[in-house]
């Protein structure tokens, strides 16, 4: 009875009934394994599964399962788009390879062969057998050659696959003949081949073992079949070894069995422990929101008294100013009673009565020619605002003391054509199963937040279709199980304010191999300060310059606002980054001593009053100055004379924003989206991102964020 529930199939919860091992060495009835797949290929043709579930009566398919069918149908949906319609009605045999495992819950490839590959699995369905025959050990087998009534069997031949009682055995099995070497066994309805005969080459024996896939295979299978490459052994061989396995795991189990017996009774102790820990927890539980409930309750219980009480006052002010109001009306209250004083004859009397009666009737007057209401009618200022209640309530979680902030990297995360946002836990060990990452769009107009909400099982995380020229905000949270950390601190990023240009180093218009050293991917470029260098130090002396390395981008911009970023090594020396047009490109390759002269060069920080008066705002070319860990700002109009007010720390990663239409080129600090210093060019031809090198200096090109970066992060 022990054992029961290893004979029982996942699919249809019965014993098995003719097994077949899958791949992933979990065995399913024949029959399910059939029905299953009917199911999903039901759910291709009808659209659905719930049709196809109901007309199986035996199967009991369990809804995850049924989720499972359906993930494989849409991607099955495509292969018969290119030409696979799927079965007839009428077919017999399931034509899909792939197979929920309800075992595993995988999704398991049976191949080209789908279940005709799949061998039968006669042991498990020899003990199976051996099991029904205990449990029904009152019911005879009765013989299958016995005129009626049968007699009952006393032999089972496996050969012959019947059953027989001592005279029909002795009839049909007589000696002397080749019968009489069939073998019999006790009565039993589970017969099987005596030749386990291999599914790809059904006329061939198995004798060999694969070791890689883990199955019985025929010669045939190792010639030139799937196994032709891969590591066999001899049935016997592997017979004798995964006995001795399996025989000595479960002597060393049956060993144990007094270490078994002490980890059940502690699996009890523990079972129980966490009945009482949950009831527990939901009593801690449910005070706590009683506690919440009665605060706000309480709250609600003294708003609503201020609202009556104030109601109250403005119901009497206004009362009274409609009795008052009610007196001016005529034979009734202030009006009536002055009708009745009109009437005194006597002029000392009416005036002694008059006068008050009169300042009475004056303010009446003045209150008719400009009516206004004792009271508001409205309680705006009685409006109770729970917008930040509703965003902690929202938030409102199990906190666990051992589970860590998660904290973002700002150096590691990266703006570019997509956001790559990194975090880590400020501890060495990090138990988070998961992570929410958060982030919304900063709108000034908006008055309520909407995050955006994506799940991370790692920490970093790729996120796409941002806007342009924009600030984001990003938090994140660590989960473990439904148990959360406190939100992370809010970091804000900013997109680069076009869309990211993608190009390479060009290898081919003007490079000199000889100064310019380029990495096989075109992403890097480095300048080799040699031995040519050193030869130019004569002319130095003579009063020359040594002259720049110039070298291009491979792709050129004709219209539209672009942006790139890129790193300039710290060791750098000299580097000039900017903008070049396609008319002036030949001018910089072949005229380059007269390109670097002090006077030529527009950001030379030659500083002579010449220069600020032959300087052009609007040149077909527009270069910066990078080196030695800094920026600076060329020497323009209306750049600032100090020099040390044009010099700034160079950025880890700058960036270069071209506006071809508006003819104006911005330099950024790509990590912050801060422009440094925006100057108008000349865009009249294809404009070019340029960069030159003099000594020894290396620029990289920021490549573009990918999906998969998340996880190459994760990596390093």
């Amino acid at each position: 009875k022990g054992i029961e529930r290893e004979l029982i199939c996942p699919a249809c919860n019965e014993l098995f009934t003719h097994p077949l091992i899958l791949p992933c060495q979990h065995n399913i009835c024949h029959k399910c394994v059939k029905e299953i797949l009917f199911a999903f290929e039901d759910s291709l043709a009808d659209g659905g599964s719930e049709s196809s579930n109901q007309s199986s009566p035996r199967i009991k398919i369990s809804s995850s399962s049924m989720d499972r069918i359906d993930r494989i149908s849409r991607s099955a949906s495509q292969r018969r788009s290119f030409g696979w319609r799927g079965r007839k009605r009428n077919s017999l045999t399931p034509r899909s390879s792939i197979f929920p495992c309800p075992g595993c819950q995988r999704d398991i490839d049976l191949g080209e062969r789908g279940i005709n590959g799949l061998f039968r699995n006669f042991t498990l369905e020899t003990i199976v057998e051996r099991y029904r025959q205990a449990a029904r050990a009152a019911i005879a087998i009765m013989c299958d050659f016995c005129k009626l009534p049968p007699q009952e069997s006393t032999k089972s031949c496996m050969d012959c696959s019947a059953s027989y009682c001592n005279e029909c055995f002795k009839i049909h099995h007589p000696w002397g003949t080749v019968k009489a070497q069939h073998e019999y066994v006790a009565p039993t309805t589970n017969f099987r081949p005596k030749i386990l005969m291999c599914p790809e080459h059904e006329m061939e024996r198995v004798n060999m073992y694969c070791e890689i896939c883990r199955r019985p295979v025929c010669h045939l299978c190792k010639l030139g079949g799937c196994h032709a490459n891969h590591r066999v052994t001899t049935m016997s061989t592997a017979y004798k070894t995964l006995k001795d396995k399996l025989s000595k795991a479960v002597e060393y189990i049956i060993s144990k069995e007094s270490q078994v017996k002490a980890c059940i009774t502690q699996l009890d102790v523990l079972l129980k422990e966490t009945e009482c820990n949950s009831e527990r927890a939901k009593e801690e539980a449910s005070r706590s929101f009683e506690k919440l409930s009665h605060v706000l309750e309480e709250k609600k219980n003294a708003a609503l008294r201020t609202i009556e009480a104030s109601k109250n006052v403005r119901l009497e002010k206004l009362q009274a100013q409609a009795e008052e109001y009610q007196g001016l009306l005529e034979n009734n209250g202030l009006v009536g009673y002055a009708q009745e004083v009109l009437k005194e004859t006597d002029p000392s009397c009416f005036v002694q009565t008059a006068k008050q009666l009169h300042a009475r009737i004056q303010k009446a007057t003045e209150s008719l020619k400009s009516f206004t209401p004792a009271a508001e009618t409205t309680f705006e200022d009685f409006v109770v605002d729970i917008t930040k209640q509703e965003e902690i309530l929202g938030d409102l979680s199990f906190q666990f003391n051992g589970l860590e902030i998660p904290e973002i990297n700002e150096e590691q995360s990266r703006m570019y054509n997509k956001a790559l946002i990194s975090w880590e836990s400020p501890g060495k060990t990090d138990s988070a199963d998961t992570c929410i990452l958060e982030y919304h769009k900063l709108n000034r107009e908006e008055e309520s937040v909407i995050w955006q909400e994506i799940k991370a099982c790692s920490k970093s995380k790729v996120i796409s279709d941002l806007d342009i020229d924009s600030s984001y905000a990003f938090r994140v949270r660590a989960y473990k199980g439904s148990i959360c950390s406190p939100w992370s601190r809010e970091v804000i990023l900013r997109m680069p304010p076009a869309p990211v240009l993608s190009f390479l180093f060009d290898d081919k218009c003007g490079y000199n191999s000889e100064h310019l050293l380029l990495n096989p991917r075109r992403t890097s470029v480095e300048s080799r300060a040699g031995f040519p260098l050193l030869l130019g130090s004569d002319c130095m002396q003579m009063g020359c310059y040594t002259t720049l390395d110039y070298i291009i981008g491979d792709t050129g911009i004709a219209k539209g606002k672009h942006f790139w970023a890129f790193r300039v090594e710290d060791y750098s020396y000299l580097v000039k980054v900017g903008v070049v047009s396609s008319n002036k490109i030949q001018k910089f390759f072949h005229n380059t001593h007269d390109v670097i002269s002090p006077r030529y060069d527009q950001d030379s920080g030659h500083d002579s009053g010449s220069e600020d008066t032959s300087f052009d705002s609007s040149q077909p070319f527009t270069l910066v100055t990078l080196g030695m860990k800094k920026f600076f700002i060329p020497m323009t109009p209306g750049a600032p004379k100090d020099l040390a007010s044009r010099i700034f720390p160079l950025p880890s990663c700058m960036g270069i924003c071209l506006d071809w239409d508006k003819g104006k080129v911005g330099f950024y600090d790509a990590g912050c989206m801060k422009c440094l210093y925006e100057c108008n060019v000349d865009c009249s031809g294809i404009m070019y991102p340029a960069f030159a090198l003099m000594g020894s200096a290396a620029i990289r090109l920021e490549e573009a964020i990918t999906a998969t970066d998340g996880e190459y992060q994760d990596n390093i």
